[in-house]
């Protein structure tokens, strides 16, 4: 499926000013998450949404929306009625993996029974709480990982997007291999996912290319998105790295044209 480019998205400005995003306490609760996630006066408008490269409802950027809820549709018909976690990689960097997986979060997110996590698992080059306009004051997943006790609530920030949250991969890191092969990440995981049964959580993973990570990424997640760089990524690059992930978690293969 080709998502086409971020630069699709127009720089019209609007009146209104830029929505500060809020750190949000994650409450328990014994019901359904959804009504936890509203945003409130902090609700990006569209065009805020287009600066922040982001697809929405209106109709200046509906052939980019169809195409991420064309790979939600798919992601839905292969896991049946319950959540799921997908990963998503490029081939190479700078081949819009990260453009693919917030916008796919925002895609579950337009439906109101469905609730998103984004987490920032790119660990050498976090930069989903830039493109989301998120400041992290109080760290992200390494923080987590490293500090268990803090409690996974104080990672989870709001978006300015309905029902979509983000774990901001925290302090950057070379090697991620080991904190995501954790017991601790595995269990965060686990707990995310089976709280609340409306959560679709998305993995922004590294580049194939170059990392061990998004292999090992992949033994956490029961999807993967494979995101390819229209024109940039070569028939034999692609190949390479879709022979690293297990067939039957592979869900298919995403082509962006990125500047």
């Amino acid at each position: 499926m080709n998502t086409q480019d971020e630069n699709v998205f127009t720089n019209r400005r609007d009146h209104k000013p830029d929505a500060s995003v809020r750190h949000i306490d994650e409450t328990p609760s014994t019901g359904h998450s959804i009504a936890l996630m509203t945003e409130g006066d902090h609700a990006l408008v569209p065009a805020q949404l287009e600066q922040r490269r982001m697809i929405h409802r209106e109709d200046s950027v509906r052939r980019q929306s169809d195409a991420f809820r064309g790979i939600r549709t798919r992601l839905l018909e292969l896991a049946g009625a319950q959540n799921f976690i997908t990963l998503v990689v490029s081939v190479s960097p700078h081949s819009g993996g990260s453009f693919v997986a917030r916008n796919l979060a925002a895609a579950f997110a337009f439906d109101e029974a469905k609730t998103s996590l984004l987490i920032d698992c790119n660990l050498r080059y976090p930069n989903q709480h830039k493109a989301l306009g998120v400041e992290p004051e109080k760290g992200g997943l390494i923080e987590y990982l490293e500090h268990p006790i803090r409690g996974i609530k104080s990672i989870i920030y709001q978006t300015g997007i309905p029902r979509l949250r983000l774990v901001p991969a925290g302090t950057s890191r070379e090697n991620g291999g080991e904190f995501f092969s954790s017991f601790r990440m595995r269990a965060m995981l686990d707990s995310l996912r089976c709280r609340y049964a409306d959560r679709y959580l998305f993995l922004d993973g590294p580049a194939v290319n170059g990392s061990p990570d998004a292999r090992i990424l992949s033994d956490l997640a029961d999807f993967v998105v494979v995101v390819v760089g229209y024109g940039r990524d070569t028939p034999a690059a692609v190949n390479q790295a879709v022979a690293n992930f297990d067939s039957s978690k592979l869900a298919g293969v995403v082509f962006n044209q990125s500047a």
